[in-house]
C-alpha cells in the first residue's frame, strides 16, 4: 500500500493535473517555487512515477483527485 498523501499533496496534484506551471502553482498557493516543486518530488515518490503525466494517470488510476 502507498503512503497516503497530504491534504496539500492532492491540493498541489489538483493544478498539476490542470498543466499549470510549477510558478503559477506557486503564485496561486502564496508558496516558493521551492515548495512547490518539493511537493511534486513526494507526489511523484508516493505514485512511483516520474513526470506530471505519469502521475495524473496514476492518481486517476487510484480515484485520487483530480
Amino acid at each position: 500500500m502507498m503512503e497516503p498523501l497530504s491534504d496539500r499533496e492532492l491540493e498541489v496534484l489538483t493544478y498539476l493535473a490542470t498543466g499549470m506551471t510549477n510558478q503559477a502553482i506557486a503564485d496561486e498557493l502564496y508558496v516558493s517555487l521551492a515548495a512547490i516543486k518539493w511537493h511534486a518530488r513526494n507526489i511523484y515518490g508516493k505514485l512511483e512515477v516520474t513526470n506530471r503525466t505519469q502521475e495524473v494517470a496514476k492518481a486517476r488510476e487510484l480515484g485520487l483527485p483530480p
